[in-house]
């Protein structure tokens, strides 16, 4: 059976290996350097490895009578059952048979959440100086459609034309073309089977024309009641709302958190005395209308978000902390390894990844490495995190360059931060939005001549051509950021009409209109609208991943169920246990429990009649770290035992250096092995009679 699952294992890797492979050719057919037959190939052996995994782990099961330790499903549904059951996280409105995309956090869920996003603050917020805000989730329309998120944000859905039940249209193509390819009952004839794959490569890239033409032609139906598709329609994922009592005015709740700081990019630049670089923060939730949310807290319809909106000269990107992290080998899996042969990320120091180009620029490496650091310390396997570097086709047209935080899970990879460098585009189109300059002031050491580009409207000119509206279109040209200024002077300057946006809408203007030149100036200074490296976390999507990393099972008379919480994050610190129901052994545990609370350490006294055995079990399940018994020892010489999670060892220590040692170790001034070199350990006979 080991053989058997050794091989699942491996399936499952190659499995993932080759979904790298099918995406970077892609990426190659869309630049010209890869045809169609090749994709085709590399989906075929795709689904040819994911047979072969599906067939290994039936005969397991056939064989064993049981599921297979390598199964994801299996894994998930353990871990699943436990969190729920221990009231981690569960379905929201649970009595009215819940709303798909919604959770409520339990005791336990809350504060591990409160942990690690307060890890989180610790780590950047305050060790970088930033500086925090918190913003409305409801947000004005004008300031979404600033951002892009009004005409942009949407994906494609149909309905069922009886029920009215919503799905996402590519998700349905794409389970119905693979549905077809994996049916051996009736397989599809050779050139049949090829188009299908062919259709299947191309489905994320369909527009609802295209998805609307394969739903028609391949008969797909309404999974849950077999009942006829409408076309698909664009939906905006935004949850729209109205402001005020008229209801005149349309707002949205937030897609993301980072507008509220772009917004007030003008005073908080004043805040920090006008100087650059600075970042601002921000920690709240953030709302998609998801057409339909899977994966439990990984696709959500209401999340808390963590973003950091660094501001930065564009000119001068380095970072004076740089140094701190550029020995740092975090796996990096750049464009060059995910288009190459091998398609596996490698440890890269993050000086070299610089050095070479690979990452843009110093501040984006900076925060990579202190990201990695954070992963680490809250629980995460880093030998299974990588920092994967968005595709060309993958990037924003303004980004200068993405790197997406991944985290393996029986889900696949899952992004759990994003960290980009959003050049200026944000402060950009806010500005013309608003009216308002969103730039920040760099006085040279000397006076400099430079060449600058100025935009002189003709009043007149333009109050005969737009009426009242000429202010607004004046106004628009003034604001005209020196690259938009150029773009209109090549067309005036070649005999053709140039654009402005005015109000979100473009309009024409000849040249008779406008006066744009080149000249050379003294300044002694410039305006310049700052770039933005934007850092952005999902606090759910981290949280699930600490989950998966930390869960693992005891063996024993029966398998135990165990998180593995670091003693940062962990949600109860410590557990207080009288080692039998007498009095006077339940008010020491009182006492102690008090010292623990008073030094900040949440901590669980029970003094139920279960057995010490029983209890550790109870509490390994929630993943406390640390247990303190108090046994009859404790009268005689005011010790008691300390038990630490992971390996059940035990030491005996005195009761008035319980909580200290626990808050040092909670806070890693120390380790259970330094811990262990200071106080006697328990014997390993002693310590099992107490289980």
């Amino acid at each position: 059976m080991s053989v058997l699952e050794a091989k699942i294992t491996e399936l499952q890797e190659a499995a993932a290996k080759q979904g790298d492979v099918v995406r970077s050719l892609k990426a190659h057919a869309k630049d010209g350097k890869a045809d169609k037959a090749e994709v085709e190939a590399a989906i075929a052996q795709l689904q040819e490895i994911k047979l072969d995994l599906d067939a290994k782990q039936k005969e397991f099961e056939k064989t064993t009578g049981k599921v297979s330790s390598q199964s994801k499903e299996a894994f998930r549904a353990a871990l699943t059952n436990l969190l729920e059951r221990r009231l981690f996280y569960i379905p929201s409105f649970k009595i009215y048979g819940s709303v798909a995309g919604f959770y409520d956090y339990g005791p336990p869920g809350c504060a591990i959440k409160q942990n690690l996003t307060q890890a989180w603050r610790q780590h950047f917020v305050l060790e970088e100086n930033m500086l925090e805000v918190e913003c409305p989730a409801v947000t004005p329309e004008v300031v979404l459609k600033a951002s892009g998120h009004v005409d942009r944000f949407t994906d494609y859905m149909v309905t069922d034309l009886k029920t009215g039940d919503p799905y996402r249209a590519d998700h349905l193509v794409e389970g119905h073309l693979e549905a077809l390819l994996e049916d051996t009952k009736a397989p599809l004839p050779a050139a049949e089977k090829r188009e299908v794959k062919d259709l299947l490569a191309g489905v994320g890239e369909m527009d609802g024309a295209a998805l609307g033409a394969l739903i028609t032609r391949f008969g797909i139906k309404a999974p849950d009641t077999k009942n006829d598709l409408s076309p698909p329609f664009p939906f905006n994922l935004m949850f729209k709302t109205s402001i005020g009592p008229k209801g005149d005015m349309v707002g949205y709740l937030r897609p993301e958190t980072a507008q509220g700081i772009f917004v007030n990019f003008r005073d908080l630049l004043y805040y920090n005395g006008s100087k650059l670089p600075f970042a601002a923060a921000q920690i709240g939730n953030s709302y998609r209308n998801e057409i339909s949310p899977r994966a439990g807290l990984l696709r959500v319809r209401e999340f808390t978000q963590a973003e950091i909106e660094h501001f930065v000269n564009p000119d001068d990107k380095s970072h004076p902390k740089f140094a701190s992290v550029a020995k740092l080998e975090p796996l990096l899996y750049s464009r060059e390894l995910q288009m190459g042969e091998e398609k596996r990320p490698k440890p890269v120091a993050l000086g070299d990844a610089v050095a070479r180009g690979t990452i843009a620029n110093e501040t984006l490496a900076y925060f990579i490495g202190r990201t990695w650091l954070l992963f680490g310390r809250l629980g995460v396997d880093l030998k299974r995190m990588r920092f994967r570097q968005h595709l060309q086709h993958e990037m924003a047209h303004y980004a200068e360059d993405c790197w997406d935080a991944e985290v393996e899970t029986t889900y696949g990879w899952v992004e759990c931060a994003g960290l980009a460098d959003r050049s200026a585009y944000d402060l950009r189109a806010h500005t013309a939005m608003s009216k308002t300059e969103l730039n920040a002031y760099e006085k040279f050491t000397e006076p400099r001549e430079v060449e600058v580009t100025t935009v002189t409207p003709n009043k007149k000119e333009l109050g005969l051509g737009f009426k009242r509206d000429a202010k607004a279109v004046a106004d628009a040209l003034e604001a005209l950021g020196e690259e938009d200024a150029m773009c209109l002077k090549s067309d005036l300057d070649a005999g053709k009409p140039g654009k402005v946006v005015v109000d979100g809408k473009a309009v024409q203007v000849t040249a008779p209109m406008v006066e744009i030149k080149r000249q050379q100036k003294r300044l002694a200074g410039r305006n310049f609208i700052p770039s933005v490296i934007e850092p952005s976390f999902g606090i759910g999507r981290i949280l699930y991943c600490v989950f998966e990393h930390s869960y693992y099972t005891r063996e024993g008379d029966e398998a135990r169920a165990v998180l593995r919480f670091t003693p940062l994050v962990a949600p109860v610190k410590a557990t207080v246990f009288p080692l039998v129901q007498k009095e006077q052994l339940n008010a020491l545990a009182t006492k102690i429990s008090a010292s623990l609370t008073a030094a900040g350490l949440s901590n669980l006294i029970d003094t139920t009649g279960n057995t010490i055995g029983k209890r550790y079990a109870r509490t390994d399940e929630i993943g406390v770290p640390f247990a303190v018994t108090v046994d009859f020892q404790a009268l005689e010489n005011a010790s008691v035992t300390l038990r630490e999670r992971d390996s059940t060892a035990q030491i005996r220590v005195p009761i008035a250096d319980v909580a200290t040692l626990i808050r040092r170790l909670v806070d890693s001034a120390t380790t259970w092995e330094d811990a262990a070199a200071e106080y006697p350990a328990v014997a390993k006979a002693a310590a099992e009679e107490q289980q």
